[in-house]
This record gives C-alpha cells, structure tokens and sequence, in this order.
C-alpha cells in the first residue's frame, strides 16, 4: 500500500447503522490511504441526507437507490457525484427457518388461520425514515394484514436486535422486517418470503455520494478507487457479522478485512 502525502480532512458520513458504519469505515481507510484525515459523522436516514445538502457531509456512504434513499437524494442530486455501487442491498420480509416452508412462502400466506394462530402479529422495525419500514407500513395494508391484528411499528436497530434473538431463543413465530445485507441473515439462517406485489422495492445500488464542492479537495485516485471498490452482499454481512458477533469496532472490522483483501487499497 502506498502512502500519500496530508491532503485536506474530509468529512465521511453514514446512516446509524452498523452494517452502514463498516462501509464507511472501509471507505475512511481508502481515504486515508491517500493521505485524507476523514472526520466521520452518522444520523438516521433522512437526516444524513440533510446534513450533506447543507454542506456537512462530503462524502456519504451509501445512498440506496433508487427504491430506499431517491427520495432523500432527490432534492440536491445536481450538487453531487454518485459513484458505482459498492453492493446491492434488497430489502425481505423473513421469518425464522424452524418456520415450516409448507406454512408460510410467501405474505399472503401470513392470513392462513393455522398461521394466524401461530404467528406473533406485532412486526417490529428499524427507525421510520428506512426503505424496509415505509415499505412495511404499506405490505400490513396492501396485503390487507391488518385486518387479521397484524402491526408494524418502527423502532431502534437496538430494539430491532434483541426482538430477534429473543424470538430465535424462544423458537417463537414471528415474521421480520430484513434486507441484506444484515448480519442476522448470516447467523440465523433467516428465510425470505415472496412479496408477489413487489411492495418491498427493488434491488438497490448502494452508492457512495460525493458533493461536487469536495471533489476539488478529494484526490483523484482516492475517488477513483471508490469509484471501483466492490465489497459485494457478502463483504458487508461478513464486516457487519465482525462488528455485531466478534465485538469489533468498524474500523477493526474494516482492518480485519483489507488484511485479506489487500487488492481494496491502492
């Protein structure tokens, strides 16, 4: 890895949530390596996405789009450079695999009475300003759940967490509003099912988002390199599995896995 000279600190900003916080930790180290000090910063979705249309974010990772974050972006997108995809996140209802397939498939199936009768009817989620929770909101109406007791209520990733293991350990049936990735896929071996009215969106390109103001500050290369990093599904669950499973910090998380993925940094 080559070093460069002290350029200017760049401000890095990400959504607060880990799997968000061990991409940007990857890209921090991209920026360092070009000799960038990166200053980080986080907030929930629609905040962030305020913070660098007003000039306090310079680079902010990542940007799901178009299905989650467009409508964020939307309002400043001719004030920034959107790079290639880093992954490419989707968002899934899952239930645990000790669920039987045969009962439940697909959403529709959740209304089925022996199902009814099994199943948890409280959804819980992340915060509301996430793709997963506006788009779940509406699956409770559209697939006319609700009139079966099912509910959504948004929550904390916290919150989110603990309902998870907490279910797993008591082999409860509940259905979980996920998106990969998500280290929970990993661990739990959670199972996806159908969305047959595509309510949950599409697969997404998660994207960093550079202000056209930074790019004069930013060195070349170090954009570059963004522009071409691919950490893939997999590379983030297996960051976000280091920071949930293994205790690691993001950026532990992130020197774990550039040690055996030398070929990320310049």
């Amino acid at each position: 890895m080559t070093m460069h000279s002290p350029g200017p600190a760049i401000t890095v900003g990400n959504i607060a949530l880990s799997f968000h916080r061990a991409a940007a930790a990857v890209t921090r180290r991209v920026l360092e390596a070009h000799g960038h000090q990166v200053n980080g910063i986080e907030a929930p979705h629609e905040q962030l996405f305020r913070l660098q249309a007003a000039g306090e974010v310079d680079v902010l990772v990542s940007a799901w789009l178009p299905s989650s974050h467009d409508t964020y972006l939307s309002g400043y997108r001719d004030r920034v450079q959107v790079l290639a995809p880093h992954y490419h996140p989707y968002c899934v209802w899952a239930v645990p695999p000790y669920v039987p397939a045969e009962a439940v498939r697909e959403v529709a199936d959740l209304t089925r009475p022996e199902v009814v009768d099994r199943m948890t009817l409280a959804i819980d989620g992340i915060n509301p300003g996430a793709g997963i929770s506006r788009f779940s909101a509406r699956m409770v109406t559209e697939y006319g759940l609700d009139r079966f007791g099912y509910t959504f209520t948004p929550g904390t990733e916290s919150g989110f967490i603990t309902r998870v293991e907490r279910g797993i350990a008591d082999e409860e049936w509940f259905v979980i509003p996920l998106w990969r990735p998500q280290y929970l896929n990993r661990l739990h071996r959670l199972r996806p099912i159908a969305d047959p009215r595509h309510l949950l969106g599409t697969v997404d390109a998660a994207s960093p988002v550079i202000r056209r103001a930074a790019l004069d500050l930013i060195h070349p290369d170090a954009v570059s390199r963004l522009d071409t990093l691919h950490l893939g599904n997999d590379g983030v669950e297996e960051l976000d599995t280091l920071i949930n499973a293994d205790g690691l910090t993001p950026l532990q998380a992130a020197d774990r896995y550039l040690a055996t993925h030398p070929e990320l940094l310049p």
